[in-house]
């Protein structure tokens, strides 16, 4: 048999074609189902394994999760890839935890498919090669998370985490102020073998230098001025658990020095303490500023700089995730209509544009500002524009200031959708939006508005015709 040989399963014909189509003709070997349940009775019938399966997580009868979960009871170290047309942040971590080698959006790239599917092949033969290992089948219960999103970036930011559920490492979040850095922390710390042990978080911005270091390690009684009893810091508390320092391009230089020897040996000494405290700390970092940049200026320990620097993930701006805004605006409508005791608002579709093309500086922080104040203030349920503060509705839009990043937006999240022949479509509206802008400045004038375009007057007339503008 083919060392390369392939399951897909999907309820989709179409997919299942096309990956069928594209695999044999990078040389595997498929065998294709519509049901989870008909490849897993072929396997409870001892059928020889396949070295990889790709599975859609939506299907009719047994799911992708659950299929997922009976193969890797069987067959332990056989790569699944997961697809599927609707990701969360819980699917992904799910996925993940339960041992999936890959987790695919739909729509995906024929290409990269096929390029996973030939690595899962390779760790397939290297895990064949290797002594059996023990495994646990043991999950803990999840809660809801807030991070949410269906935008590629999000995305990526969902894989992350799911690939460091089962681990210590520590991490590095990058983003700018109001981008849910602190909840992707507390994700990191929710879907780890730590979740049942302490997540302690600290803002080295809150934190006058000169106590930064008896917030992070504590300190004994009489060690200085003001210090009446023995207190433990941060790292005590986080003991077993994960320590989230948020703004650590903050972190003052004598403190730096201290945090990597604690990340070192992993032990420390109280402010005024003659005894070494052991203790056993998962550390995530973040900050809006630029490490390398500060490590180059001296601000900031580069050797530090490394240590924390293992793993980084990327919070996205809103700015690149505007087709979450939305979605988004709505969960934060509907928590602020509990919080308050409120009605929850809707947004009119006219509301919803104009809000998604808002440059929001701010990001999900000051998203969030806005579905209390909408909550309190609007005088409707249904949102209109008027209703947004005004210095919102006179801010000037991305469609305005960068309609190049606008398109991008419009182009990815259509891609996303499954929509094809996008070229047509978009030329169409792009001609339709210039001989009318034309037009109207022309006064309806064609021989100028046919120069303003840069088009002979006869080309305009064509166009006009063709686009029904008459």
């Amino acid at each position: 048999m083919n060392d390369e040989y392939v399951w897909v399963i999907d309820d989709d014909k179409s997919i299942r074609w096309v990956l069928e189509k594209a695999l044999k003709q990078a040389n595997m070997e498929v065998t294709t189902f519509e049901s989870a349940d008909d490849a897993l009775q072929l396997i409870r019938d001892n059928a020889i394994p396949p070295n990889v399966v790709i599975s859609d997580i939506r299907m009719p009868g047994s799911d992708g999760l659950s299929l997922l979960k009976q193969l890797k009871a069987i067959h332990p170290d056989l790569p699944v890839l997961i697809m599927t047309a609707y990701s969360d942040l819980d699917s992904t971590v799910t996925a993940f935890e339960e041992g999936a080698f890959e987790y695919i959006a739909k729509p995906f790239d024929v290409d990269s498919v096929i390029e996973r599917t030939k690595r899962a092949c390779e760790v397939r033969r290297d895990e064949q090669k290797r002594p059996a290992k023990e495994t646990s089948t043991e999950k803990k219960e999840k809660t809801a998370d807030e991070l949410i999103g269906d935008a590629p970036a999000m995305q990526e930011v969902f894989k992350a985490i799911g690939r460091l559920s089962k681990s210590k490492i520590t991490v590095l979040i990058n983003g700018e102020s109001g981008t849910g850095k602190e909840l992707i922390a507390h994700a990191l710390h929710h879907h780890s073998p730590r979740s049942e042990k302490p997540f302690v978080a600290l803002n080295m911005a809150a934190i006058p230098h000169d106590l930064m270091e008896s917030e992070l390690f504590g300190h004994e009684k009489g060690a200085f001025t003001g210090a009446q009893s023995t207190r433990i810091g941060r790292f005590e508390q986080a003991d077993g658990g994960t320590l989230f320092l948020d703004e650590i391009g903050d972190m003052p230089a004598s403190s730096q020095t201290r945090l990597l020897r604690v990340l070192a040996d992993g032990q420390f000494y109280r402010v005024g303490g003659h005894t070494p405290i052991q203790v056993d700390v998962r550390i995530v970092a973040a900050t809006h500023q630029h490490l390398e940049e500060l490590v180059e200026k001296k601000q900031f320990r580069e050797d530090l700089f490394h240590r924390l620097n293992v793993i980084r993930i990327e919070a996205p701006p809103l700015r690149e995730r505007r087709e979450d805004i939305p979605m988004l605006l709505t969960h934060f409508l509907d928590k602020a209509a509990v919080e308050l005791n409120e009605t929850p608002k809707v947004m009119t579709p006219e509301f919803k544009a104009y809000i998604t093309a808002l440059p929001w500086p701010g990001n999900v922080r000051q998203l969030q500002n806005i579905a209390h104040w909408l909550t309190v203030m609007a005088s409707n349920n249904e949102l209109e524009i008027s209703d947004l503060p005004k210095h919102n509705q006179e801010l000037p839009t991305d469609a305005d200031t960068n309609w190049e990043a606008s398109f991008r937006q419009w182009a990815n999240k259509a891609l996303h959708d499954g929509e094809v022949n996008l070229l047509p479509k978009a030329t169409s509206v792009f001609e339709k939006i210039l001989i009318q802008v034309a037009l109207n400045k022309t006064q309806d004038k064609r021989q100028e508005a046919a120069r303003l375009l840069g088009w002979g007057r006869n080309t305009l007339t064509r166009k006009i015709k063709e686009l029904e503008l008459e």
